[in-house]
């Protein structure tokens, strides 16, 4: 059997030199790539008078709201808030969940719709959909496409320890015809 030599190739061994090339051209590709950039993107305009081109104000802030409750010596107290835009104007509704802030059990909630107050005024409440008289915790609030939704925990009875809600359902509200209407979501099941 014959064996052919094969001459050593120079250019197959490393050596100092080639770490050197390779990393000099690729500091050479960084600091081209970082001088070449893209040109801006552009977007198309709207015009000044379009809706969607209208930026909405900022969600009302629940701390600047006065809201229907009374708390005695105790102050009232902001547990949860959702933004969004509800009745379809543009702007931002706050959907604020408020208790007094009692040192023992769990005070019931009440579930107010602000919107922003003009000029300095503040936050006003335009809606209370849960009364703290109800004697109902709210444990989730969201808005999502424009409905409010929450998780409420109530009494089943008056026997019931008033720190341990033992019932639980889903609430959904939805603005028609100038007023909040409640429903229950597809798929609540209350326990």
């Amino acid at each position: 059997m014959q064996q052919t030599a094969v001459p050593e190739l120079a250019h197959t061994h490393t050596r100092p030199i080639h770490w050197l090339a390779t990393a000099t051209a690729l500091a050479g590709v960084v600091a081209l790539s970082s001088v070449l950039q893209p040109d801006s993107a552009t977007a198309a305009q709207t015009p000044p008078g379009d809706a969607k081109n209208t930026h909405a104000a900022a969600p009302p802030d629940p701390a600047r709201a006065d809201f229907p409750l009374e708390c005695g010596p105790v102050k009232a107290v902001v547990v949860k808030k959702a933004s969004g835009d509800l009745d379809g104007d543009g702007n931002p509704e706050t959907v604020a969940v408020v208790h007094c802030d009692a040192p023992m059990g769990t005070p019931p909630d009440g579930v107010y719709v602000l919107t922003s107050g003009t000029g300095t005024a503040g936050p006003r409440v335009i809606a209370t959909l849960v009364d703290p008289d109800d004697s109902i915790t709210v444990s989730d609030i969201a808005v999502r496409g424009g409905d409010i939704r929450a998780e409420l925990l109530s009494y089943s009875s008056d026997d019931v320890p008033r720190c341990c809600p033992d019932t639980k359902n889903s609430a959904k509200w939805q603005w028609k015809n100038g007023t909040f209407i409640r429903s229950t979501p597809a798929g609540a099941q209350s326990i």
